[in-house]
């Protein structure tokens, strides 16, 4: 199954509370940025140049009093690169104890040496950014040797009974076989499932390697078709948004995001400022401009961390759409 019977079950009842309590804003991921600190240089990185001079760690009590005040029933633990973080595995810990899903994102370059710290769990997810095959993912992340090191650790990861999935991201020049290949090799090295996300700047889309919103629409045709075959965790209903099929507007608050500063507004994406509290994130930030989409840096943004919150909130729209998100849930 795309999504496991319990998580499924927690969503469901977590969505329920909210409608019942007439809540119009609610998260579901919160994004917890441990760290900014990173061992890679990726091409594709914003988060590296807009917080390079942040050289700090949160602390396990900041870290789990975040997702405390948030109440989202996921959370991605993320940064920067989080093995770097010294106590990383303690606010691991600390989530599950609290009933939260994890997803635990890394490079994978540290991953092997930090599984002795960790201990496979039904809510733990250990997603590893990979962009290509070696020659391509080495040298998008300028480290020989990275994607052998990447793949090495998912073996090891598997073999200690963890469940891992990977993240990629299309670039202008991806090319649609490589992916396909990449897609080929990840399952037969034992992965439960991929996500994927178009190339897109944290702040703007001047670099040659992003995409526009219309190019976009061009690349993910074949990531779509690939969905039919292998294990994406991406909704179809995103996919179909990706490629110009399905309208969706961005649900901005779905996916909070926390680190060393506070919470960052408004989105995963920009930084406009950062408020002390949850409540001050909430209540502060003009929620409906950034949704409307009239903020220029928003304009060829399609991320799933805006996108994908609402397919969930939102509901499936057409029986056709439904009954595709049930083949996708269960497939």
């Amino acid at each position: 199954m795309k999504v496991p019977l319990k998580l499924g079950a927690a969503l469901t009842g977590y969505l329920l509370r909210n409608r019942i309590a007439g809540r119009l804003r609610f998260p579901l991921v919160l994004m917890l940025e441990v760290t900014h600190r990173c061992n890679l240089a990726c091409k594709g990185c914003g988060r590296i140049l807009e917080f390079k001079d942040n050289k700090d760690f949160m602390s396990v009590e900041e870290a789990l009093g975040a997702a405390e005040e948030c109440g989202a029933p996921i959370v991605t633990v993320t940064g920067g690169e989080p093995l770097l973080h010294p106590r990383v595995d303690e606010i691991v810990k600390g989530l599950i104890d609290m009933g939260r899903y994890i997803y635990l994102c890394t490079n994978g370059l540290l991953l092997a040496e930090t599984l002795d710290r960790l201990e496979p769990h039904p809510f733990l997810n250990i997603n590893i950014h990979i962009d290509g095959l070696a020659p391509t993912h080495d040298a998008i992340v300028d480290q020989p040797g990275a994607f052998e090191e990447a793949t090495n650790a998912i073996r090891l990861a598997k073999k200690r009974g963890f469940k891992v999935c990977t993240n990629t991201t299309i670039y202008k020049n991806t090319k649609p076989q490589e992916i396909e290949e990449l897609f080929t090799h990840l399952e037969n090295i034992g992965i439960d499932g991929m996500l994927v996300s178009p190339g897109f700047s944290f702040e703007d889309n001047t670099k040659d390697v992003f995409l526009s919103r219309r190019e976009v629409h061009e690349h993910f045709g074949f990531v779509y078709e690939l969905s039919k075959r292998f294990r994406l965790l991406n909704t179809p209903i995103y996919l179909k948004f990706l490629r110009g099929e399905v309208q969706l507007r961005c649900t901005p608050w779905g996916n909070p995001t926390r680190n060393t500063y506070g919470w960052k507004s408004p989105c995963y994406c920009i930084t406009d400022t950062h408020y002390p509290t949850y409540h001050e994130l909430m209540e502060k930030t003009d929620w409906e401009y950034y949704r409307s989409g009239k903020d220029p840096r928003c304009r060829n943004c399609m991320m799933h961390s805006g996108f994908e919150p609402t397919v969930v909130t939102e509901g499936v729209k057409g029986l056709s759409n439904m009954l595709e998100m049930a083949r996708w849930s269960f497939g």
